[in-house]
Parts: structure tokens; C-alpha cells; sequence
């Protein structure tokens, strides 16, 4: 389908907008609406506020600036004689809209500027004999450089004339009524072309409460598909094994640890494949809950794999469970992908026949290869830094096994809806006995001495302690300490009396483990490196931490990093030092130094910074989100998920007329990535 006006010049132009049919034209939406329907009087101006006022021509002026631009102004009068001055550049054909006494509105954001009011490039409405402006809500587009308001805005009505009759209606008829949403056809014209503005906002929530739904009605048919269509092993855990198991662990368990512990007991005892998320703020033992679900799978006869998305929080597990483990039978291993080829088929021959009982691995668990005998649960850790694919690659690993999900990043609300939807979920907030919270402290570039010596007196007390960079090498495009840089600087400046490694990411693997050991085996009193510390490691002896470039890092990644110095009985220290900052990063550094909170933390940096800091939908399959965001439309989502699992429950398959459409923009965006293979 065609359209007047559109060649191949305005068609890159389209382009560079992610346009390039008449659906991407209609569904371009308004990233917000300029309301001109309000008229304020000329003693109402307030400055740098849109805002509509109304007068009759009284001057008209043109004259060039001292740069050589020339400069044209058109000065209105209300009936008491106050006056504003709209103001062109470079435009002098302008006066020919004018008249003298001629009357008419400018729209636009007034300044006031050597005594009088002025409006640049206002937005220009001729009035009807009654005297009213028209009454206007203009939306207002992303634009790209050559093309026009007004000339995008033509397209999309011929756009909406020629298509918008054939656009699917996605929204259950009831529902749409329930909800008292306009019909798909309506609501296109309303969102592009509303009389008021209350008309524009409803249209845009109406699509807002489409995407949703067809996100949670996915996530809802896939729950379905795991509870009632595979089955899993039923892992009891009975009084013995419980009892067995705590033994083995040198400590308590918290009153939230013995609440995960039950609520995982009791879906593991179900032939229904657990589906949970297991959220732990920083430091309150995630580990622990999911070691106890592990044995539980081990003592039922069933392997257990633990996967980690690095090898150094891989070894930092097996590191812990090994330990955990000393004075058990359980056969254990660890599988990653830089093991020597002879004990890698070692290894993969145990799992095959059933002589391994637990494996602790990273991606080299799902690779190739690979076969268990009789596996009964997997855990994942930290499963945001894999992607929803990962889950159907884990479940090639037997029949149907049960799924622990795990992270210490707190998550908001709004997003474990969205990306783990239809899992189950506990929480551990509370921290062990002894765990002590840390003091975060915010300075400046004036105050780094006297932290030095802070550290210097720890360090020589037998302490050891990080420093955080946010880059590897030194960049010439941002100001920034880099790892590399401030390593050679500290270990010959003032930290030259002590041992200093240096750990990033780009360190191949055995240089990072052998740093690591170095670092846990006290061989070094101080390490500086890049975020590859933020989760994992455990080191209980280190209780300082600086990070430099503080500003650069979201709340849940500054609450992660300091949870490094919060793993033994001794208080942490964590020291923020910051450059230039903005007013949104004093609010995030305020924050992180009032509350150890990782939950509210969470929240806090999500409506600060919007979540996609946090892990990034994309790689979990959702794509980008077109119209709603999870932050502000939250309210929309939690309704969207009730009104998703209510018609699932009602119509397992979508199997119903009036659902068909819906079934298949679910199978069209989610299908895949999700595996709704029953309803495809």
C-alpha cells in the first residue's frame, strides 16, 4: 500500500524511525500531546510552561543580528494592553501570516526576557470571529532531522484512512467492555488525533493494556503447559532427610531461609515441575536455601546440577558446597568449560551413568553432549544473566526436572511480573545472626587521602580490602579510572607496602581463578577490579570496598558491589567517590548510603533510571515493550496479569471464537522464545 507524498527521499527518512510500512505509520504513537486547548491570560505566564494566550497584532518588526541571523518578531496585545512578542529565526517570510489588529494565539513555552514576555517559534492559530482558539491537543512524535510534524502527522491520517478497518481487534469483546476501552479502529484515531486530552492519554493506556495482556496471557499458558502437561519427579523431603541436611550446614537457618526451604519442599513433593524464583537481598543466603533443595533431590535417588552464568561464581559455589559437603557421600563435581578434555569426558560419563549425584557448572551444563541419568532439579543463580532462552535448553537435560531460579539482585515488582511472570516466588530479606550491614560513605576527590589511610591502617591490621573500576584500560573518550591504570598507580604509590592484585574480566579464566585464590588465601591485602566482583564472590576477611566513579553504577549494582565486604561478623565499609554528578545520581548516591534495603534500593533505581539498567528485557524474549512502560504503567500490568491468568483459567487453549485473535498475537510475539508449543 501506498501512499501520497512518500518517495524514496521520505521513505529513508521513515526508515531511520523503524518505519518502513503502513502498520509501523499507524502504530508510531505520540510520545506525549501538547495541550492547547487552554487559554491563560497574559497575567497567568508562567516561564518555560506550555502555555496558550491571545491577542491582536499590534507590532511587527525584522532585523539581522550581529551573527547574521535575522530575526523576526510579532508582538500581541491583550484587551488591557499587556503584550507578548513571538519570535522567529532565519524565517522572515513569517510576517506574511500577519496582519495589524489581526487577532490571533501563540502557543508555546514564554520567557521573559528584558521586560517583556516572548514565545520562540510559537506554534500560530488564527481566531474565528467568536474571539476562541481552536481548540487543539497536538501530538507531539519522535521526529527525525528533515521531516516534519505536520508532514508525519498527513501521512498517518491517510495511513489511518486506508488501514485502520483492517487491523486486528486483539482484546477479548468482554474484556474490552469490562475495561471500557474504544474499539481497536476508534482507539488508532483517538491516540493520533484526540479532540481532548483525556481522549489522546485512555487511547495510548488502551494499547498500554493490549500489550500487557498478550505479555501475561503467555506467561500464563506457559505456566499452564509446565503444571499440567509435564512431570517431574516427586522429591519428598522428609523430617530425616531435613534433619540430615541442616546438620551439615555450620549454621541456623534464618526465619526467611526456613520459609523458602518449605515452600521449595513442598513443590519439589509434587509430580508438578517446581517453577520458582528465589530473590535474596545481599549477604541473607540464597546458597544455603538452595544446597537444602539440591540434597533433597540427591536423597530422593535423583541428580541435582547448579548452574552459574561465570566460572568465578561458578568455583565460588563449588568452593562453598565442597566445603559443605567434606563429610558426606555425595559424589560432586565441577563441570566448566576450560576443563582438560580427559576429565571433561570423566565428567560427562558420571552424569550419564548416575555415578555423579551433583554437578556445579556454567553454560557448559547445556552444551552438547551432555546427558544426565536421572536428573530431578536444576537451580539456576543469577538466571537474568542468561536469557529465557536458557530454560528451554535446560530442560534438555532430562525429563522434566524441577527448576529453581535464583538471584541477589532485588527485582522490582513491576519486572518480576514481566520477565518471570509465571514462576512462583520466595523471598530472603533477613540476614543471618552476626551478618553486619555496611557503612557507605559518599566523597569526594578532596577526602581520597584520608580514605587511603583508612585502608592502610585495615590492611595493616590483617584486613584486605577492593577498589572497583568501571573500565578495564584507560579511555580517551571518558574520564574515567581504569582498573589497569589505578592498579599500576596504587601498588607503586600508596599502597606500595602491600601485595595488590588485579582482576577483570578479560583475564582468562585460570589467571582469574588464580587471582581469586591469591585473594582468598590472604596472599593478597588488596584487589582492584572491574564489577566481575559484584556477585559470587566470598571473601569474609575483605571489609573494604572504594569505588571510584560511583555515579556510573544503578543502586542494585552499588548494593551488589558493597555486599563484597558484608560476608563474615566484621562491619563493612564502602566508600563512594564521585566526579561531576548529576541531580539523578546525588539521588541514587543519597540512597545507597541511607538504606541497606536491596528491595527498596531496587524500586528506588527503577524509578530513577527505568528498569532496563537492571537486566534488560530483550535477552529475556520480550522484545522492547512498544508502548507500555513497566515503571509507570505498573498499576496497568498488575491489572493486565489479573484479566491474563483469569482467561486462561477460563479457556486453557484459547480455544474460544472470540479469543482467536488474541491466541494469535501471543503465538506471533511469545511462541517461540516462550516454547507455547501446545496452543501453536
Amino acid at each position: 500500500m501506498s501512499l501520497t507524498g512518500v518517495g524514496s527521499a521520505r521513505a529513508e527518512l521513515l526508515g531511520r524511525l523503524g518505519i518502513g510500512t503502513v502498520g509501523d505509520l499507524i502504530f508510531h504513537f505520540p510520545r506525549s500531546y501538547d495541550d492547547l486547548t487552554k487559554v491563560s491570560g497574559m497575567d497567568e505566564l508562567q516561564a518555560d510552561v506550555l502555555q496558550t494566550v491571545q491577542g491582536e497584532v499590534c507590532d511587527m518588526e525584522g532585523k539581522e543580528l550581529a551573527d547574521g541571523r535575522r530575526v523576526v518578531t510579532v508582538a500581541i496585545a491583550d484587551e488591557r494592553g499587556r503584550v507578548i512578542a513571538g519570535t522567529w529565526f532565519n524565517m522572515p517570510f513569517i510576517t506574511r501570516q500577519f496582519r495589524y489588529g489581526q487577532r490571533v494565539a501563540f502557543s508555546g513555552k514564554p520567557k521573559w526576557n528584558r521586560g517583556v514576555w516572548q514565545m520562540n517559534h510559537p506554534r500560530v492559530q488564527v481566531l474565528d470571529g467568536a474571539g476562541d482558539a481552536k481548540r487543539e491537543v497536538v501530538p507531539v512524535y519522535p521526529l527525525t532531522e528533515g521531516l516534519r510534524a505536520d508532514q508525519l502527522r498527513e501521512l498517518i491520517r491517510q495511513a489511518l484512512a486506508r488501514a485502520a478497518e483492517h487491523v486486528p481487534e486483539v482484546l477479548p469483546p468482554a474484556l474490552r467492555v469490562r475495561r471500557e476501552y474504544s474499539p481497536v479502529k476508534e482507539a488508532l484515531w483517538e491516540v493520533h488525533f484526540p479532540e481532548v486530552l483525556a481522549q489522546g492519554l485512555a487511547a495510548r493506556q488502551r494499547f498500554v493494556y493490549e500489550e500487557f495482556l498478550v505479555l501475561q496471557v503467555a506467561l500464563a499458558l506457559r505456566r499452564r503447559e509446565v503444571r499440567d502437561r509435564q512431570r517431574a519427579p516427586q522429591l519428598v523431603c522428609t523430617p530425616a532427610i531435613d534433619a540430615h541436611i541442616r546438620r551439615l550446614l555450620p549454621f541456623r537457618l534464618t526465619g526467611d531461609q526456613d520459609r523458602a526451604v518449605a515452600a521449595i519442599g513442598r513443590d519439589l513433593a509434587s509430580d508438578r515441575p517446581m517453577q520458582r524464583l528465589l530473590q535474596a537481598d545481599v549477604g541473607a543466603g540464597k546458597t544455603a536455601v538452595a544446597v537444602h533443595a539440591l540434597l533433597v533431590a540427591v536423597a530422593n535417588k535423583h541428580q541435582a546440577a547448579l548452574m552459574a552464568p561465570t566460572e568465578v561464581l561458578a568455583r565460588q559455589h563449588w568452593l562453598t558446597v565442597d566445603g559443605l559437603l567434606a563429610q558426606s557421600r555425595v559424589r560432586r563435581a565441577l563441570l566448566t568449560g576450560g576443563l582438560p578434555a580427559r576429565e571433561r569426558r570423566q565428567i560427562l560419563d558420571g552424569l550419564k551413568s548416575g555415578d555423579i549425584d551433583l554437578v556445579i557448572g556454567t553454560q557448559a551444563l547445556v552444551q552438547e553432549g551432555v546427558e544426565f541419568a536421572r536428573l530431578g532439579l536444576v537451580a539456576i543463580d543469577e538466571q537474568h544473566k542468561f536469557g529465557v532462552h536458557q530454560r528451554a535448553r535446560v530442560r534438555k537435560l532430562g525429563v522434566d526436572p524441577h527448576y529453581l531460579v535464583m538471584t541477589a539482585t532485588p527485582i522490582p515488582r513491576t519486572l518480576a511480573l514481566a520477565v518471570f511472570g509465571d514462576l512462583d516466588t520466595s523471598v530472603i530479606k533477613e540476614l543471618p545472626p552476626g551478618r553486619q550491614r555496611v557503612l557507605t560513605r559518599w566523597h569526594t576527590e578532596s577526602q581520597r587521602e584520608r580514605v587511603y589511610e583508612r585502608f592502610r591502617e585495615a590492611l595493616r591490621a590483617g584486613r584486605q580490602a577492593y577498589i572497583v573500576c568501571p573500565l578495564v584500560e584507560e579511555s580517551e573518550a571518558l574520564d574515567l579510572k581504569a582498573a589497569e591504570q589505578q592498579f599500576a598507580e596504587l601498588r607503586d604509590g600508596p599502597f606500595k607496602d602491600f601485595r595488590v592484585g588485579l582482576l577483570h574480566g578479560r583475564l582468562d579464566d585460570t589467571a582469574k581463578d588464580r587471582v581469586m585464590q591469591q585473594f582468598r588465601d590472604r596472599e593478597l591485602d588488596l584487589l582492584v577490579s572491574t564489577v566481575v566482583v559484584e556477585v559470587g564472590v566470598d571473601v569474609p576477611n575483605a571489609t573494604l570496598m572504594l569505588i571510584e566513579h560511583a555515579e556510573r553504577f544503578g543502586l542494585s549494582q552499588l548494593h551488589q558491589l558493597r555486599g563484597r565486604v558484608s560476608r563474615g561478623t566484621e562491619a563493612g565499609e564502602c566508600y563512594l567517590f564521585t566526579g561531576l554528578t548529576t541531580d539523578e545520581a546525588k539521588q541514587r548516591l543519597r540512597a545507597v548510603c541511607r538504606t541497606s534495603d536491596g528491595f527498596a534500593l531496587a524500586e528506588e533505581d527503577a524509578r530513577l533510571r527505568g528498569l532496563g539498567q537492571f537486566f534488560g528485557t530483550r535477552q529475556h524474549g520480550l522484545g522492547e515493550l512498544r508502548f507500555g512502560d513497566l515503571v509507570q504503567d505498573q498499576e496497568l500490568l498488575a491489572l493486565a496479569r489479573q484479566d491474563a491468568f483469569e482467561l486462561v483459567g477460563a479457556d486453557a487453549r484459547l480455544q474460544k471464537p472470540e479469543h482467536q485473535e488474541l491466541r494469535q498475537a501471543v503465538l506471533a510475539r511469545y511462541g517461540q522464545t516462550l516454547e507455547l508449543a501446545e496452543i501453536g
